[in-house]
């Protein structure tokens, strides 16, 4: 983001990696090794809002399968 760039103007993408834990990513970056895109993009309110709805459990996937077996 360039020091001209508002907040406002700044689109997000929500990513995921394998361990169902979620991030924020600037949507013009390249996705990280191990993150894949969830198709939910916007502004950072919005993005981190989609966020809050679907990671009900911070668990890491591996720790949640971990405990029920």
């Amino acid at each position: 983001m360039s020091n001209f760039e508002s907040e406002e103007n700044v689109v997000y993408e929500v990513l995921v990696n394998e361990e169902e834990q979620y991030s924020l990513w600037l949507q013009d970056r390249e996705v990280p090794l191990g993150w894949k895109k969830v198709g939910k993009q916007g502004g950072k309110g919005e993005c981190m809002a989609f966020i809050d709805e679907v990671w009900i459990d911070m668990r890491p996937l591996s720790l949640r399968l971990e405990m029920t077996s």
